[in-house]
C-alpha cells in the first residue's frame, strides 16, 4: 500500500468532508480486483471525492492531464499518489501502457471519459480511451455519477453503479461504446 496515498487520504478526509460534504452511495459495487473507474467531471474536487469514496485501502491510479505534471510542486506529489499523465488531443501510448500495467497488476485506474471538466449546462463528446482499454483487457468498468452543482458547505452526491464489461466491436468503432459509458454514468443521477 502506498504510504503517501494513505497519509494524504487521512489529511484530506476531514477537511474535504467538512468543506465539500458528500453522500456516497453504492460503495458495495466496488469490485475487489482491477477495474477502470469512470465518472463525469465538473469540478476540481471530483478526483478527491472519488478517492474518499473508495477509502484508503482501495487506492486509485488517476489518469491526469499532462499539464498538471508540468507544475513542479504538483509533479512529485501526483506521482507519489500514483497518478500518471496523459497528453490530451493525441494518442498517448505511454499513458495507455501505464494504465494496462496497473490493471494487469490488479489495481484500479480512474479515467474521466470526457477528458476535461464539463460545466453543468454543457456537454462534451466522450473519448474512447477508457472503453478501448476495457474491451481489450476484459477489465470491468465501474461507472460513477457525481453531482454537478457542487458548492462549498452544501451536500452533494456520489453514486457508484454496478461494474460491467465491454467487448471489442466488430467494426472497431469505439465511439458508440464511449457514448454508452457516458449514458450509464449520467443515468445514475436518477438512482438516488
Amino acid at each position: 500500500m502506498n504510504a503517501v496515498y494513505t497519509i494524504c487520504f487521512f489529511i484530506a478526509y476531514p477537511i474535504v468532508r467538512l468543506l465539500f460534504p458528500c453522500r456516497f452511495y453504492g460503495t458495495r459495487n466496488i469490485p475487489a480486483g482491477p477495474a477502470i473507474v469512470c465518472a463525469n467531471h465538473s469540478s476540481f474536487i471530483d478526483p478527491v471525492l472519488i478517492a474518499l469514496a473508495f477509502g484508503h485501502r482501495r487506492p486509485l491510479h488517476f489518469m491526469a492531464k499532462a499539464e498538471l505534471f508540468r507544475v513542479i510542486p504538483f509533479r512529485g506529489l501526483l506521482r507519489a499518489l500514483g497518478a500518471f499523465p496523459i497528453e490530451r488531443g493525441e494518442p498517448d501510448i505511454g499513458a495507455v501502457r501505464t494504465a494496462v500495467r496497473h490493471l494487469k497488476g490488479g489495481r484500479k485506474i480512474m479515467i474521466f471519459p470526457e477528458g476535461t471538466r464539463v460545466a453543468e449546462d454543457e456537454s462534451a463528446a466522450p473519448k474512447s480511451g477508457a472503453v478501448r482499454i476495457a474491451a481489450k483487457l476484459g477489465a470491468p468498468v465501474l461507472p460513477i455519477y457525481i453531482t454537478t452543482k457542487k458548492k462549498a458547505l452544501r451536500c452533494s452526491r456520489l453514486i457508484i453503479g454496478e461494474p460491467f464489461k465491454l467487448h471489442t466491436p466488430a467494426n472497431k468503432d469505439y465511439a458508440p461504446l464511449a457514448a454508452e459509458l457516458m449514458d450509464r454514468i449520467l443515468s445514475l443521477e436518477m438512482k438516488r
